[in-house]
C-alpha cells in the first residue's frame, strides 16, 4: 500500500446526510441516486448514526414499515477516523468494525467527509512507476522448500502453476496479487 497517504487526501469531502426523522423509504432512494454505500446520519452538525444501503435494503424488504424513520434501521455506532491517520489505520477501522465506510471527523467531532472502501482502493492502486518496479520484480519462490515437489536428480523444482492461465512454468512473477507466467504478464 501506498504507506504515505492519509486519510484526508483519500477521502470524500461530499458526502450523504440524512437526519434520523427522514423515511428509510426516502434514505433508500437517495442513496440509489447518489450511488453511495451509505449516508451518515445527523442530528444537527452531529452524526448519530451510520445506515449503509444494505441497512435500508434489509428494511424494505422484510415486514417493516418503509415509511419508518431511518434511525430504526440505522447503525448507532459511528465509525471514526481522524483526518491525520495514514491510509493503513482506516483500512485497519474498517475491518474491525466491519464497515463499509468510515466519518472523518475533526477534533471537535464534526464530519469532514466520509471514507469509503472504494476510496481506500483508488488511494491504494499502483502508480505507473510501481507497476514497472513490479513487473521486473524478483521470481516467485515456493513458499517452502520441503513444499516443493523433488525432480529427477533429488533437488527440487521451482516451478509453479500461473493463477490466470494454468502454464507450469518456473518464471513466476507476482503481479496484481497473483502468480503470473511471461505470457500472461505482458497481457
Amino acid at each position: 500500500m501506498n504507506g504515505d497517504v492519509t486519510v484526508q487526501e483519500a477521502m470524500t469531502r461530499d458526502y450523504v446526510g440524512v437526519s434520523g426523522s427522514d423515511s428509510v423509504r426516502e434514505t433508500a432512494k437517495l442513496l440509489l441516486e447518489e450511488e453511495t454505500p451509505g449516508a451518515v446520519v445527523l442530528k444537527g452538525r452531529e452524526p448519530i448514526g451510520i445506515v449503509t444501503a444494505s441497512d435500508a435494503l434489509s428494511w424494505l424488504v422484510g415486514d417493516e414499515s418503509a415509511d419508518a424513520s431511518v434511525t430504526e434501521c440505522m447503525s448507532d455506532v459511528v465509525p471514526e477516523v481522524a483526518p491525520d491517520q495514514p491510509i493503513e489505520a482506516a483500512v485497519d477501522e474498517l475491518f474491525a468494525q466491519s464497515a463499509t465506510m468510515l466519518v472523518v471527523t475533526d477534533n471537535g467531532g464534526e464530519p469532514l467527509g466520509v471514507l469509503t472502501q472504494r476510496d481506500v482502493i483508488a488511494a491504494t492502486t499502483f502508480t505507473p512507476g510501481e507497476v514497472t518496479a513490479e513487473r521486473n520484480a524478483e521470481p516467485a519462490r515456493l513458499e517452502s522448500e520441503s513444499q516443493a515437489p523433488a525432480d529427477a536428480d533429488g533437488g527440487y523444482s521451482e516451478q509453479g502453476i500461473c493463477e490466470r492461465c494454468g502454464a507450469l512454468t518456473s518464471d513466476l512473477v507476482s503481479f496484481n496479487g497473483q502468480l503470473l507466467c511471461p505470457d500472461c504478464r505482458d497481457v
